[in-house]
């Protein structure tokens, strides 16, 4: 697990760097899911390619810019599901972005996930490494991370992160969010779900939703490479993460691109969820 975590930092030093002086543009290329890729999506794919492929230790790499799994070591044990570059589409308005990672064994279910770790590239590039606890390094000036301090979530947050259309929101999903917002609530929502995400762990807690829509009844993200990943986080810190009734990591994915609605948060917000779900 240490070579991951250590081929990760190595990944993320790079992927920084192509951030803040490569092409922003977009590719000529679509990911599985039919989003136009940019150029730094697939750059920073290679990247984590390349860093992994160092790693004896890591079997399979399932990253959400490719179609299948890339077999890298017969010997190895661990699948990494990752996407090389959450919310890269905020890089033209100079917004944070991210990677996410999740460390599989025997299979790419929830339950087969050992650790999680994401990246931050904002005005500061930091990680979060989810094992038996939750813990935050920064990036000093040495080019080293160092740790700031371990993460817990209170019971009770301050922030509403409300993702997707809300044209597309059912009746009680709306009636959720209003009666968030009522309780005042503050709004936090980039489209990014790293940083995002990253807000409510820092700030104590909160609440993160991506519901089934009429458009997108099974939700939009992906459980292998950025909903598992976050729930394992979330769940170490002492919150919880659901699919409006179940929890997340009990979910059992057909296919490593496969997608379920999610709501992450602390213990509070997501007991209101689960009130209001069941009455649906």
């Amino acid at each position: 697990m240490k070579e991951i975590i250590k081929a990760i930092e190595k990944a993320a030093k790079r992927i920084k760097k192509a951030i803040e002086f490569s092409d922003t543009g977009y590719s000529e290329h679509t990911n599985k899911t039919g989003d136009v890729q940019l150029k730094l999506d697939i750059a920073s794919d290679l990247i984590i390619e390349e860093e992994f492929k160092k790693v004896a230790s890591i079997k399979t790499i399932i990253s959400e810019e490719k179609e299948e799994a890339t077999l890298l070591h017969e010997s190895g044990r661990y699948i990494v599901g990752y996407d090389p570059l959450d919310g890269s589409s905020l890089i033209d308005v100079n917004l944070s972005v991210g990677s996410i990672f999740g460390i599989y064994e025997q299979g790419i279910n929830g339950s087969d996930l050992l650790g999680a770790i994401y990246i931050v590239y904002g005005p500061r590039t930091e990680m979060v490494v989810a094992l038996e606890g939750v813990t935050l390094y920064r990036l000093d000036e040495s080019g080293e991370f160092i740790k700031v301090k371990d993460i817990k979530l209170n019971q009770k947050g301050k922030i509403n992160a409300t993702g997707a259309t809300q044209k597309g929101w059912a009746a009680y999903h709306k009636k959720l969010v209003d009666a968030i917002f009522a309780d005042g609530y503050r709004l936090r929502y980039s489209g990014g779900m790293v940083p995002d995400l990253h807000q409510i762990l820092l700030k104590g807690g909160g609440l993160f939703s991506y519901p089934s829509t009429s458009d997108a009844p099974k939700g939009k993200l992906r459980l292998v490479f950025e909903v598992f990943p976050f729930a394992f986080v979330f769940e170490k810190a002492g919150g919880r993460a659901i699919d409006g009734k179940k929890n997340l990591l009990s979910l059992q994915p057909q296919h490593p691109h496969d997608t379920s609605p999610c709501f992450f948060g602390s213990n509070e917000e997501i007991g209101r969820v689960l009130d209001e779900y069941a009455r649906e």
